[in-house]
Parts: structure tokens; sequence; C-alpha cells
């Protein structure tokens, strides 16, 4: 009988290297990735079709003024916008550099959460679909899967309609909260990167759709709420959601052109 050679164990891969998150040398190179990064998920969304109208923002703090943040201009594509596209603006709304509008939408939302949340880099609100669609269930998520115990205990309903898109929206996501269920709106995400937070977006919006449909088969079996607040934890440092966009920003990066001039 053959021995059978010697295999690695689960615990044991879990021990080989992982790609480093990178490190800035300055403020200005860390604000050119941060851009760079806006603009790729722009597109991304706008791949996904998670853009509706004028609807739909992401912002990233400015890495040297915490007080300044990046977004989108108001009523712009997102499968246009480039790099030059994206305008600074404060706490207040005032425009500090770019040529575009200042969404009237966004920057209350964006400006609260940042100025709430000072661990907070980047917030990603869009009216994706499915992310509507399980809005309007009034429910939050069940750990039916990895991906979506990854918001066990880190996500909360809101009534934007109800309570507004300022103070109340900060305290109803929480010191560790990383996303909203937004009643009959939709949903939104923060994150210690723009990587971080624009993963955990398109993540949600495929559970969101998964949710949806497991609904339909009837009795669901979830994850013990041990193992899900594992799961949970994984990403709280920011490393593992900016693991998970590279795949998608390497994909954007090599089939779109344009993303700067």
């Amino acid at each position: 009988m053959m021995d059978r050679p010697p295999t690695i164990t689960f615990e044991e891969a879990g021990r080989l290297p992982l790609p480093p998150a990178p490190v800035f040398s300055s403020a200005e190179e860390e604000r050119q990735d941060r851009k760079l990064k806006l603009v790729v998920a722009f597109r991304l969304f706008a791949r996904f079709g998670f853009d509706e109208g004028v609807m739909g923002h992401i912002s990233a703090r400015d890495p040297e003024c915490s007080e300044h943040f990046w977004m989108n201009p108001f009523a712009v594509g997102f499968d246009v916008i480039k790099v030059s596209d994206l305008i600074k603006v404060n706490y207040r709304g005032e425009r500090l550099e770019g040529r575009g509008l200042v969404h009237p939408g966004g920057v209350p939302l964006h400006a609260a959460l940042l100025a709430g949340r000072p661990d907070v880099v980047c917030a990603v609100h869009t009216h994706s679909p499915f992310g509507k669609l399980w809005s309007s269930t009034g429910k939050r998520i069940e750990p039916i899967s990895n991906e979506a115990a990854m918001f066990f205990e880190r996500h909360a309903l809101y009534d934007s309609f109800v309570n507004g898109e300022g103070a109340a929206l900060v305290e109803a996501l929480g010191r560790n909260g990383r996303a909203l269920i937004m009643r009959n709106h939709g949903i939104l995400t923060v994150g210690k990167s723009v990587d971080d937070a624009v993963y955990q977006f398109t993540s949600l919006e495929r559970v969101c759709r998964e949710q949806i449909q497991a609904q339909s088969l009837g009795t669901l079996t979830v994850i013990d709420d041990e193992r899900a607040r594992r799961t949970a934890s994984r990403f709280d440092g920011g490393y593992a959601g900016w693991l998970n966009f590279q795949p998608l920003y390497q994909s954007v990066m090599a089939q779109t052109q344009n993303l700067t001039d």
C-alpha cells in the first residue's frame, strides 16, 4: 500500500504569507491612492448596475486634513468619473477643490459619518437593486453564509425618512458598525480604507440578493452565533476588506482606460 503524501492543514494554511497592505511615504501619495480607488469604485459600480440617476455617492477622507473629504460631483455618471473630476469639500459642504457641483444629497450624510466616526476613511451609499429590495423587509441580515456573517453584530436598521441622515445616522451605526440597512432606501457601508468600504458594499449587495433568494426555500439554517462572531471580527481591522477588494481593483485597472486624465 502506497503512503499518502503529506497534506497541509487548514491551520497551517492560515499561517502562509499574505499580500501586505500598502504603506505610503507621504500624504500626497496616500491621497492619490484614495482618489484612484474612488474612481475605480465608481467604474465598478457602473459595471454592476449600482448607479441610479443622480443618486449615490462615495467619500474618502483626506489623509492630511481629516475634516476634508473627496467625493463624486453631482450629476456625473459613475462610468465616466475620472480622478480630475473628484471634488474636495469640508464638513459644511463648501467646495475646496474641483470644478464640479457639490452633491446636495451626499454631503450631509458623509459629513456626519466622517465627523462622527474618526476611524472611518470611506463611506459608501448607492441605490443598488438588491440593497433597496432587502431594505423594504425591515429585517437584519441573517448569518446564512460566511459573507453574511461578516455583518453579524456589525450592522443595524435605520429609517432615514424619519430620522434624517445626520447625527442620528451615526448613532444608529454605532462605534463598531460597518453597515446600515436603510429602510425602503438601500444600504450603506463604512471602512478603514476605500478598498475596505467598497468591498463591504459589494459583498453586502450580494448578501441581500442571497437573503431574498434563500427565503424562498423555507426555513434556513444559520451559522451559530460564536462562529458568526469570529467571522465578523476578522474584518474589524480593515485588512480583510482591503485584501478582498484587490481582485476587483485589478479587474477595473486591466479593463478600463482614462481613469486619471
